[in-house]
């Protein structure tokens, strides 16, 4: 690779980095030609753009965005490294736990995720990245929490308009 060609590609990579707000990087190095095709399908699929990239490539990319802030992952940057790029947080590790499950393979394995600020080494933490709710997911289930009481009294209102009014008069009349 010439000079030219790998500061095309860090640029590349600076621009997807810049795009994107989370990535996961994985251990795709004993998957077949045809199970790494297979993987890159299901990514399409779930729109998230997979990318493999020689790891001092990846650094510099990092490196030239922000030093410090992707501190944590350059450690998780030895082997063969696969980029996953996507909008939702969660795709990446329902991805790879699904592919293990349908191939029965212990590959890829996550080495890290970059999840908006925070950094999540190892493989270990792929489960519990698997269960995180998306932004919309958590803004409807806040809706639905404060819908409820209101729907609570106007249900009450509506199917028993009588029972309250005396209940109302019962606690007036007291005071």
């Amino acid at each position: 690779m010439t000079k030219t060609q790998k500061n095309e590609a860090i640029e590349v990579l600076k621009e997807k980095f810049s795009q994107y707000t989370n990535f996961y990087l994985a251990d795709s190095s004993s998957l077949t030609v045809g199970q790494v095709n297979a993987l890159r399908k299901v990514c399409f699929e779930k729109k998230v753009e997979m990318r493999v990239a020689k790891n001092t490539l990846i650094r510099k990319a990092l490196e030239s965005i922000n030093s410090k802030g992707y501190a944590g992952v350059y450690d998780s940057l030895k082997g063969q490294t696969a980029i996953m790029f996507s909008e939702n947080a969660k795709e990446p590790a329902v991805i790879i736990s699904s592919f293990r499950k349908s191939n029965n393979a212990e590959k890829p394995v996550m080495k890290a995720a970059f999840i908006d600020t925070d950094v999540f080494v190892g493989d270990d933490q792929l489960e519990s990245l698997s269960r995180l709710k998306s932004k919309h997911e958590l803004i409807g289930e806040i809706i639905g929490l404060l819908q409820s009481p209101a729907k609570n009294v106007i249900s009450g209102l509506q199917s028993g308009g009588n029972k309250l009014a005396g209940i109302l008069k019962t606690l007036s009349e007291r005071q």
